[in-house]
């Protein structure tokens, strides 16, 4: 990867250009809208000619039968089943401690506050096919709607010619997924949002997908809520002269390979690293299977920043904001206040970043493209509405009304203040 070596005034105005970056997407656009209006007028029938025309599947049925589901779940791997289960375990046990709790407050004479915690309705999962048809995210997005208490769970993924995946099926099985229907792209993303013949309206949409997908979520946000638009997977490692190199150059190739737009990013204080690190990686890489990807990756959006100390790395790395850091450095949870954006941290040398991906219980459905800087990883509370409340006696009110009236006043809303001033009007 290409070694960057520069003042830390520089190497931030050199990670800005890069995060800023900005794709056209004015055909990706078009393409989207003319989908949705087409799935919005003609439903059930838009989606099955989209999967003839997008993937060469005849559709006769859209949604996956429970017998279907079954099979797949006996016919996986018994290990795949007991490691989707540990898994489950593990989200379950750290998503239940993000549930938030409804409150009342009582304090005042005659007023009664408070704010009613409630789950959504229906969620909607997209889950992309092929090689990207990762069972674990399936865990991800639907154990903290659970919890939340979502009743109706809708999982939407492209229909494949050898049929779907059954690790796929298996894991919306045993994560609770109510119905699944066999439909994929922006068609499918339209068709939760609008409601066909067959697939659901839904509340809100979460999952990843192509730029076909993001650009529909996009699209149809306000008409029902979304996640996050995400885009190409991002790993920031921190390490020093006390770092092991083949340690982190696995690590940044375990995001490259996702995507070639994976962006795989180390910061050091160390030269002689950097050097280490880069060899490791041209080692690695060769070794993979999906070699091509990560070789882009790497050559397109990776980078290795060298900088003075250990707190230019912390200060360049918050900048970046990056969707997983790693800190890889001795006693690394002592810095943990040093950081101040990224989607999910992995503090110390053991704490490498698949681990996050499947196993110890926090979310991997995480901000991109710099957005941890105001976005937060999925979890229960994206799954409630928060609806507040208020109830005053007439004593009550009548204690605060100058102070009503005198703000409806100041911002010209006469009808304001006289809705509040009625209630004290002989009649």
């Amino acid at each position: 990867m290409q070694i960057i070596e520069d003042s830390l005034d520089n190497l931030l105005k050199q990670v800005a250009i890069r995060t800023n970056k900005v794709a056209n997407r004015a055909e990706v656009e078009k393409a989207v809208d003319d989908i949705i209006a087409n799935v919005i007028e003609n439903g059930d029938q838009a989606l099955k000619d989209y999967e003839k025309k997008f993937d060469g599947i005849d559709l006769k049925n859209l949604r996956v039968s429970q017998q279907e589901i079954d099979d797949a779940y006996a016919q996986t791997d018994q290990k795949v089943i007991d490691a989707l289960k540990l898994a489950k375990a593990n989200i379950t046990s750290f998503q239940q401690m993000e549930v938030e709790e409804s409150f009342i407050d009582a304090k005042k004479k005659g007023v009664i506050r408070g704010e009613k915690i409630q789950p959504l309705a229906a969620v909607g999962l997209y889950v992309p096919g092929g090689t990207a048809a990762y069972p674990s995210s399936i865990l991800m997005n639907v154990i903290p709607a659970k919890i939340a208490g979502v009743g109706r769970i809708v999982m939407v993924t492209p229909p494949q010619k050898d049929g779907l995946i059954k690790a796929v099926l298996a894991a919306a099985k045993i994560a609770g997924v109510d119905e699944i229907y066999t439909v994929g792209g922006a068609q499918a993303i339209a068709a939760l949002a609008y409601g066909t013949e067959t697939v659901p309206r839904v509340d809100k949409i979460t999952g990843p997908g192509n730029v076909f997908v993001a650009t529909a979520k996009k699209k149809v946000f306000g008409q029902v809520d979304i996640d996050m638009i995400a885009g190409p997977s991002e790993i920031g490692v921190i390490a020093s002269s006390q770092s092991v190199p083949s340690q982190v150059a696995a690590d940044l190739l375990s995001q490259a390979e996702h995507d070639k737009l994976a962006r795989p990013m180390l910061i050091t204080d160390d030269r002689q690293l950097a050097d280490a690190v880069n060899k490791e990686l041209a080692r690695q890489v060769a070794l993979l299977p999906r070699q091509e990807i990560a070789q882009a990756a790497m050559d397109n959006e990776g980078f290795i920043a060298v900088v003075d100390d250990i707190d230019d790395a912390f200060t360049l790395m918050n900048a970046v904001a990056p969707e997983h850091l790693e800190v890889q450095l001795p006693d690394a949870i002592e810095y943990l206040n040093q950081i101040k954006n990224a989607g999910s941290v992995f503090l110390g040398f053991s704490a490498s970043e698949p681990l996050g991906d499947y196993l110890a219980g926090p979310n991997h459905i995480l901000p991109t493209g710099g957005t941890a800087r105001f976005f937060s990883p999925l979890g229960v509370q994206d799954f409630v509405k928060r609806t507040q409340f208020v109830s005053y006696t007439r004593e009550a009110l009548a204690k605060e009304k100058d102070a009503i009236t005198t703000l409806a006043r100041v911002e010209g809303l006469e009808a304001h203040a006289r809705a509040i001033e009625n209630r004290f009007e002989e009649k």
